[in-house]
């Protein structure tokens, strides 16, 4: 019987010596191991050994890159105005020993140093400066959380200010400002579409006046021309009064008409009558 009870007190025993000494540790965990109380070593992944009774694990975390999500927070800019910001930050641990024994609590503490940087960057910025310079703020947060986790074994790798989101009041001026904006940009497009299309106009205009000058066998320059393009004018404009539904009946001495064109040119002796025949 006796022996019974010692076969059994040794299996219980070299059974918790086993359990107590052999660990497995997960792939992209690390764990610490202590040694009656002291810091001794960092084991990775894979089976690994402790000393029953003398080593004991003191803790386990992953070295992943892990996510912090940054609630919205109230920041007031540089004019006085109160904006809602939130972040996220990318961070992981690369020295497990120093981020268990350095900092008690090392996300809280990413946390707070994000909270205090991005007070400090936006407060120091004009309200229509933060969406201008939202990447500068990204790369300063990441800057000064490098240097204040540099001694804990952990590295922040990026920082991004999610959203920010003004009073009412000033999303109102905000969007008052896009539409004036957008209506003056609307009617420089317009003027300048119509200006081109004027400038077609004219150049048309000129090509076919050049055209006809060279069909006439006369300069486009020439008196005789400019009287044949004055009297094609005249003809057009009566055919679109007579073509108008408010038409009327117009009688013209053509003698008048001869005398007024020729003032019209410059009363030159040399211009045509058109009172006489040919």
């Amino acid at each position: 019987m006796l022996q019974y009870l010692v076969a059994l007190i040794a299996t219980a025993i070299f059974g918790y010596t086993i359990n107590s000494s052999v660990k497995v540790i997960d792939q992209g965990d690390e764990a610490l191991v202590e040694r009656l109380g002291k810091y001794r070593r960092t084991l990775r992944p894979g089976l690994r050994l402790v000393l029953p009774l003398l080593e004991k694990i003191a803790y386990v975390d992953t070295i992943r890159e892990r996510v912090l999500d940054i609630p919205l927070q109230s920041v007031i800019t540089n004019d006085n105005i109160t904006l809602q910001v939130d972040a996220v930050v990318y961070w992981q641990i690369i020295e497990m020993e120093r981020a268990y024994y350095a900092i008690e609590d090392v996300q809280n503490a990413i946390n707070t140093i994000v909270l205090t940087s991005l007070r400090s960057e936006i407060g120091s910025l004009q309200m229509r400066e933060v969406l201008s310079t939202k990447a500068e703020i990204d790369r300063a947060l990441l800057k000064k959380l490098d240097e204040a986790t540099s001694s804990w074994g952990v590295k922040v790798i990026r920082v991004e200010i999610q959203n920010i989101i003004f009073p009412e009041a000033v999303k109102a001026a905000m969007e008052s400002e896009r539409i004036a904006l957008s209506e003056k940009q609307a009617m420089i497009e317009q003027a300048e579409g119509e200006k081109q299309a004027a400038l077609t106009k004219a150049k048309g205009q000129a090509e076919s006046i050049e055209i006809l000058a060279k069909t006439l066998n006369l300069r486009p320059d020439s008196r005789t021309f400019m009287h044949f393009l004055i009297a094609q004018r005249y003809i057009d404009t009566n055919q679109k009064l007579s073509e108008s539904d408010n038409s009327k009946i117009l009688f013209m001495d053509p003698k008048a008409m001869s005398e007024a064109l020729g003032e019209l040119m410059g009363g030159d002796d040399n211009s045509p009558d058109l009172n006489k025949p040919d």
